[in-house]
């Protein structure tokens, strides 16, 4: 299992990748889920001030996580 954490404006984003799928929690709870493998894929969600997440998941050899907030890419930097 692979896994992602940050800390944006005071809340923490985690990202949970596994063979069984991937989820996206924010401030511990759960806000999106894949379920099954795939080679990409995308989660979404909401910080309590109403900013979009969106979670880019994807790659050949080693799995890739790209976090955006309002569209403004925060990781990797």
């Amino acid at each position: 299992m692979s896994k992602w954490e940050l800390n944006h404006s005071g809340n923490v984003i985690l990202v949970k990748n596994s063979v069984a799928g991937e989820k996206l929690f924010v401030n511990g709870e759960l806000q999106d889920e894949r379920n099954g493998l795939s080679l990409r894929s995308r989660l979404y969600g909401n910080l309590p001030n109403d900013e979009n997440i969106k979670v880019s998941l994807g790659g050949w050899f080693s799995t890739q996580c790209r976090i955006f907030v309002d569209h403004k890419l925060i990781s990797p930097k």
